[in-house]
């Protein structure tokens, strides 16, 4: 046999278990499930587990699959259990005599006697041992026996056998693994082809994770070439007695999974040859997912290994293949289920349609003709030819059959067959309907913050009114045919007056292009409304002027025209959809400014600056007059009144036209001594300079000297005469008006 079989046994177990799929078939449960299993002897289900003899001499008892397995496929494999070996034994022999897990292609079916633990006479298969009594010397021991060939020692014993290669005896495990005791003991038997010798196995035990045994074993006597075999458990107590119990039984089925069993491919004879080819191998991916993980072999009728599975030759009749799949990666067993049934029958290509679309009404479509259904044969060929003219003379042939640009039309193809058998298929192009679409135009009000653009609604467009279509958005043309830099953002799409193009596109996924023109409508503002000035106690009228369908007023005013103060305002105005925001201002005319006053005796001169001229001049803010210049002006304080042509509430100030002496007579009478200034002391800046006849400054009278001058200089008396004089000050109003006073003065100084 192949040594891999073990593991199909292990596959079996899992069909019986009704679940045929790379999963752990297992003796187990409470009571122990044992659909499958026949029990034999004295073997039963006793709770949790298979208590294979009592505690009683001259017993046997063993449990095996009911079916046979073919092994021939398996190369790994794996088993678990636990073991229990207890009892009190007899007083002659203690206890005896073991048990066996073994695969046999003869089980025992009935009671087996001796000391061969369960095992009959010249059973072949693959037998390991748990062996409680040693038949040399009839004492206690616990070894390990593993027999690969058949059972035809001394009295039939498995301890006694010792072919070449074919067995292995343990040391006596009492003082480390003692197999008798009240607890169980775990197992593991792991087997797997040898690489160096392909028809031996490499057999591994363990117990309670003690590697006990690892070497490879040759098949020897009758498990040479064994196919078939059944998987059990045996033990037998002889003069001595025991009780041997299993739990726990795991047997691991790690089959390769394949996705059919059964492929019947078509194929075909070719007339001019009387036979076919096929490439097997192109099959591999209808058994498997990935067949690159995988090694496949074939075999034709009669288990003959095929040597070129890509170029099999085959005749007429039928004829199945085995396909074997192995995993070489994984401790999967191979899956030699597979078969590839061929049977031959005539070759006929199939007519179809294929169905383009005549995208933006391009007058045809782009058919693949290579996607064109002609055979359902894989690995078929097609030449394709506008006319039956062309096909039969072999001339003329479609040189893009995947790009071909058509209107609807027939053309028709050639199709052959791997195995060289030939039909003739027609080909319909066919067109879908055109995708309808018409330019349109879009209008969006200019965005106030940048008016040379619009934000636009592009799914507003009115470019189809089909239902079941798609739209997408280009900024392009060319965009739009090879549908890049679509434009996202086409709820709110902000552009100035310009195109985009809308991809419109149905169910069949033709389309059609259309053109959007995006017109921005510029701002219209009013043309009447404009700055005002005005007093600042005023009012004005602002008029937004008329054309406009709405207003909105800063101060919520919705009429043509507000009446406003001096301030800041803004008006929204709509026209048709669109509303721009204007702004004006109502400034506050300048106030002019009284810059100084001149006074020369009772002619007092005003000087303004600021405002808007002309300007008007009073004394009582009553009577106006053009003039600057005011004579004749009453000594004392006077009220000064200015407005310039806005005409708003007037300036006004108060002046001192001062009180002067034009002569003086210093002599000490008391009577015009000097001239006196000090009644203007209040005044701010308050300057008296006194000139002689040549403009020199003679005296500068102040707050030292009172603002007083005697007519002398520096204690002398100035000569008779006239002199000039001046009085400047700052009168005490908010502008802190300059006056400037001027006039002469007779002195008559007596020598």
């Amino acid at each position: 046999m192949k040594n891999n079989g073990f593991y199909y046994l292990f596959l079996i177990l899992l069909f019986l278990s009704c679940k045929f799929s790379a999963q752990t078939y297992q003796l187990a449960g409470n009571p122990v499930v044992t659909t499958g299993w026949d029990l034999v002897s004295s073997a039963t289900v006793n709770t949790d587990f298979i208590q294979l003899t009592q505690d009683v001499g001259n017993q046997y008892g063993a449990i095996k699959l009911q079916d046979p397995i073919n092994l021939k496929y398996c190369d790994k494999w794996k088993v678990e259990f636990d073991f229990r070996i207890d009892g009190n034994g007899t007083a002659q022999y203690g206890r005896g005599d073991g048990f066996t897990f073994w695969y046999l292609a003869n089980p025992p079916t009935g009671f087996v006697s001796g000391g061969g633990l369960g095992i009959p006479a010249n059973a072949s298969g693959l037998m390991v041992g748990f062996d409680i009594f040693n038949n040399s010397t009839e004492g206690q021991m616990s070894k390990i026996h593993v027999l690969y060939g058949t059972n035809n020692g001394l009295n039939n014993n498995i301890e006694y056998n010792n072919t070449a290669g074919s067995t292995f005896h343990s040391q006596d495990l009492n003082p480390t693994q003692p197999f008798v005791g009240a607890t169980y003991k775990h197992v593991e038997v792991n087997g797997e082809t040898d690489p160096a010798n392909p028809t031996s196995w490499i057999i591994k035990i363990k117990i309670d994770g003690v590697q006990i045994v690892d070497q490879s074993f040759a098949p020897s006597g009758g498990a040479i070439g064994m196919t078939t075999g059944y998987f059990g458990f045996s033990a037998a107590t002889g003069g001595a007695s025991a009780r041997h119990s299993i739990k726990n039984a795991k047997i691991y089925i790690d089959k390769v999974p394949i996705l059919t069993n059964t492929i019947n491919p078509f194929v075909c004879v070719n007339p001019a040859t009387g036979n076919g080819t096929v490439d097997l191998t192109s099959f591999q991916n209808q058994f498997v997912t990935n067949p690159a993980n995988y090694t496949f072999s074939y075999f034709g009728p009669g288990g003959t290994p095929i040597s070129n599975p890509s170029n099999y030759q085959y005749a007429t009749g039928t004829t199945t293949i085995t396909v074997v799949v192995k995993d070489p990666s994984s401790t999967l067993c191979d899956n030699g289920d597979g078969k590839i049934v061929l049977t031959p029958s005539p070759f006929a290509a199939n007519d179809v349609t294929l169905t383009g679309c005549n995208n933006n009404n391009a007058g045809g479509a782009v058919f693949d003709l290579t996607s064109a259904a002609v055979s359902s044969v894989p690995g078929s060929t097609s030449i394709f030819y506008n006319t039956m003219y062309d096909l039969n003379n072999h001339i003329n042939p479609i040189t893009s059959p995947s790009a071909y640009l058509s209107p609807a039309a027939t053309i028709y193809a050639q199709v052959t067959t791997p195995q060289g058998c030939t039909d003739v298929a027609q080909i319909t192009l066919a067109l879908f309907p055109v995708v309808e679409v018409q330019e349109a135009t879009l209008r969006a009000c200019a965005i106030e913050s940048n008016p040379s653009t619009g934000l636009f609604n592009l799914t507003t467009a009115p470019v189809n009114s089909q239902s079941g279509i798609t739209k997408k958005y280009y900024p392009s043309l060319a965009d739009a045919q090879n549908g890049v830099n679509e434009i996202l953002t086409f709820n709110s799409y902000i552009s100035p007056n310009g195109v985009i193009y809308i991809k419109v596109t149905n169910t069949n996924g033709c389309y059609a292009i259309a053109k959007v023109n995006l017109v921005v409508i510029p701002q219209v503002f009013s043309t009447t409304l404009d700055d005002k000035i005005i007093c600042m106690e005023d009012t004005t009228i602002l008029d937004a002027g008329p054309g406009f369908t709405a207003y909105e007023w800063s101060t919520g005013a919705t009429s043509r025209t507000i009446t406003a103060g001096v301030g800041l305002y803004w008006v929204k105005l709509k026209t048709g959809d669109c509303v721009v925001t204007q702004t004006v201002k109502v400034y506050a005319s300048e106030q002019p400014v009284i810059t100084s006053v001149d006074i020369s005796n009772t002619t007092v001169t005003v000087y303004v600056n600021g405002g808007a001229a002309p300007y008007q001049y009073s004394t009582d803010g009553i009577n106006w007059q053009e003039s600057n210049e005011f004579k004749n002006m009453p000594r004392g304080d006077s009220h000064i009144f200015v407005k310039d042509a806005y005409d708003c509430n007037p300036i006004e100030i108060t002046i001192v036209v001062p009180n002067i002496i034009n002569v003086i007579t210093p002599n000490g009478d008391g009577i015009n001594d000097a001239v006196d200034y000090s009644a203007l002391a209040g005044k701010q800046n308050l300057i008296f300079n006194v000139y002689d006849r040549y403009g020199a400054k003679i005296h500068q009278a102040d707050k030292s000297n009172r603002y007083k001058w005697d007519g002398t200089v520096a204690g002398r008396k100035v000569p008779t005469g006239n002199y000039w004089y001046s009085v400047s000050w700052n009168e005490n109003d908010k502008k802190n008006t300059p006056v400037k006073y001027s006039g002469w003065i007779l002195v008559k100084n007596r020598d």
